[in-house]
């Protein structure tokens, strides 16, 4: 004898619906079927809630129900196919909200997280996006975070420490030499735009740092690593000192000098100089200090030694040349 089935009392009602919204809410797209056997009901009763939730909502500040205040349903996916898919949702509770420009960097965040060696649950990752898309106030802009060199090298990196096999790769030191280096990879970071990876250099038996942009001819190979980050004893500094820095004097504003970064001598001194701080940074070549100093426009001032001064000077103005080069040009 088939199972009568009694309506549900106001009170049970509610219950089921206050259910079925975060039940919706929290799935790009669920059939009758499986709604109705998720909950133990009809499916024509998951039809008539379904279309109540198609026309509630809460009221905005006016106290009045505009559009943007209900929920609303692909119809056509609903009437035609019994599929549910929720086009706008409303929050109903009092937690705070991504806007749809906050949820979409967010999002092109962890788009490129996700390619990182370091972060393996790429499943994970790809369903908070989903969950940042949905439940964002508003529909999130579609982007893609665009490619590059140093993609194809950190999706090999990626791929190499799946596999666990060594990878080897021609690399121009800050001096300008290359050499083929072969390295268990460790960690990747990053400092302001530039990318590193650590590694267990098999040709220096030792941790060296690689800056990404400086390998080319990345290989993996059939050598399984020796070495794991467990195994190895990784200085929290991404920089190790070497006797070889060049060790320049400088005049920052204190709020800048934690953009320093590991650039600052472990020894260095710090004293008041008018608005600045005076202190020391160490750099393998006068080429780096440029690049640290471009970083941070107007609140560093090299003071000495001559030679990084005239470095400085030089290039600084030649940049200028150029720039006046193209001006004239336009007129």
């Amino acid at each position: 004898m088939a199972k009568k089935i009694h309506p549900l009392r106001a009170q049970d009602k509610l219950v089921y619906l206050l259910a079925l919204v975060p039940y919706l809410m929290d799935r790009d797209r669920v059939s009758v079927a499986e709604a109705a056997a998720h909950f133990g009901v009809p499916e024509q009763q998951i039809r008539d809630a379904v279309r109540l939730i198609a026309v509630s909502g809460i009221p905005g500040e006016t106290a009045t129900y505009q559009d943007s205040d209900l929920f609303d349903i692909a119809w056509d996916d609903f009437e035609d196919n019994d599929q549910i898919v929720l086009t706008h949702m409303v929050a109903i509770d009092d937690s705070p909200r991504f806007s749809a420009r906050e949820a979409s960097a967010l999002i092109a965040g962890l788009q490129y997280l996700s390619g990182l060696p370091e972060h393996a649950d790429r499943v994970a990752i790809a369903t908070l996006m989903s969950k940042l898309s949905r439940g964002a106030s508003a529909q999130p802009t579609a982007m893609g975070v665009e490619s590059s060199a140093l993609d194809e090298t950190l999706a090999l990196i990626r791929e190499s420490v799946a596999a666990g096999t060594q990878i080897e790769f021609d690399y121009r030191n800050s001096r300008g030499e290359s050499e083929r280096r072969r390295i268990d990879p460790l960690r990747v970071e990053s400092v302001d735009a530039d990318w590193y990876v650590r590694g267990w250099c098999h040709s220096r038996a030792d941790v060296r740092t690689f800056r990404l942009d400086r390998i080319s001819s990345p290989a993996m190979t059939s050598e399984s690593i020796t070495h794991t980050a467990a195994d190895v004893d990784l200085p929290e500094t991404l920089f190790d000192e070497s006797p070889e820095d060049i060790e320049v004097t400088i005049d920052v504003v204190e709020s800048a000098i934690p953009l320093l970064g590991d650039y600052i001598a472990r020894s260095a001194q710090r004293a008041v100089a008018g608005d600045r701080v005076r202190t020391t940074v160490r750099v393998p070549h006068f080429h780096g200090l440029k690049r640290l100093i471009v970083g941070l426009p107007g609140v560093v001032t090299v003071v000495a030694p001559a030679e990084a001064r005239d470095a400085v000077a030089q290039w600084a103005q030649c940049g200028a040349d150029r720039y006046t080069e193209t001006s004239e040009g336009t007129l």
